[in-house]
């Protein structure tokens, strides 16, 4: 009997030994976020995991993307896991076999259609997109028909798809749309919308009156109508398109087990409640987001096909170029 306390004591302690070791070590982030955050997000999850020493590295996802493919061509990829802008490029690196699936990680209180059917990338916040109008403009729009009525001829300024992560997840979201469609796209151009730059561009020119409409993604214009600038932010009746920041572990990573507790640090309520104190929508129903911003609950995403977006990426770009001269 006492052999065999000895040996139950003995695996007990292996087991929480390798617990230990699972949250320990270091771990190497490769994200997209601003400096600010991604410096928060780091802090928060060593604080709950001090023995992690998460070292990370920050640029848009454009650049994280070409660094993480040069070192895939050395053989020497450096991060454990990445924290990006959107499902399309996780998509491109699960076509290219790059991510481990995590199909353990808890994903309650999250929309189906969020994460990864197969577990290779979960989405951690909402960057929804939707409409911005000057307060002082004809109308308020309700809906993505209403940008292409006569009112709003001449009026209408969105970030283009050739230079904006967001945009091109919007277009693909919009033509997706069986109700929207590049026959949508088409009558925007025919109102005389104009394409160009990114989401701060269009804030300037609705806010500055240049523009009386645009399409933009919903924290700039919240944020800046809390400090009293002319503008309001439109969630339309048909649905907003969003991109998700989603997390993922390659498959070289050296201390999965780490970031693992990454992923579901993220995802918990904690991680959810780090992401609307940031000023982000929460991706996780129950969690208050910021200011300004409707339940969670209460916002209608637009259907969205990552692995589709994908595939119809450069047909989807030179098409709009075709429609808007891009």
């Amino acid at each position: 009997m006492i052999r065999k306390l000895t040996l139950l004591a003995a695996f007990a302690a292996t087991m929480v030994s390798g617990t230990a070791f699972a949250q320990s070590g270091s771990l190497v982030l490769y994200t997209s976020q601003p400096n600010e955050d991604a410096q928060a997000t780091v802090d928060a999850f060593e604080a709950k995991y001090p023995d992690v020493d998460v070292q990370w590295v920050r640029d848009g996802t454009t650049k994280v993307m070409a660094k993480l493919q040069a070192e895939f061509a050395a053989g020497a990829p450096q991060p454990d896991l990445l924290l990006i802008a959107d499902s399309v490029t996780m998509e491109g690196l699960k076509r290219d076999d790059r991510l481990m699936p995590y199909a353990e990680a808890d994903t309650t209180g999250y929309e189906a259609g969020l994460h990864d059917a197969d577990g290779t990338y979960f989405s951690t916040k909402l960057i929804t997109t939707g409409i911005v109008n000057n307060t002082r403009s004809q109308m308020t729009p309700a809906s993505w028909q209403d940008l292409a009525k006569p009112e709003a001829k001449g009026q209408v300024t969105m970030p283009s798809p050739l230079t904006s992560g967001a945009a091109l997840v919007h277009l693909a979201a919009i033509t997706q749309n069986a109700d929207l469609g590049w026959d949508y796209v088409e009558a925007l151009a025919a109102n005389g919308a104009t394409a160009a730059g990114g989401n701060g561009g269009i804030l300037k020119a609705v806010a500055g009156g240049e523009k009386a409409y645009g399409v933009i993604v919903d924290y700039l214009p919240i944020r800046e109508a809390a400090n009293g600038a002319p503008v309001n932010f439109v969630f339309p009746e048909e649905g907003v398109t969003a991109v998700t920041e989603p997390v993922a572990i390659l498959k070289t990573a050296k201390n999965p087990e780490a970031a693992k507790a990454f992923v579901d640090f993220l995802l918990s309520e904690e991680g959810q409640k780090l992401a609307a104190s940031q000023g982000y929508l929460p991706a996780r129903d129950g969690v208050e987001g910021p200011a300004g911003f409707p339940a969670r609950e209460t916002i209608k995403l637009m259907p969205f096909d990552a692995a589709k977006a994908l595939a119809d990426e450069e047909a989807n770009k030179q098409r709009f170029a075709e429609i808007f001269g891009g």
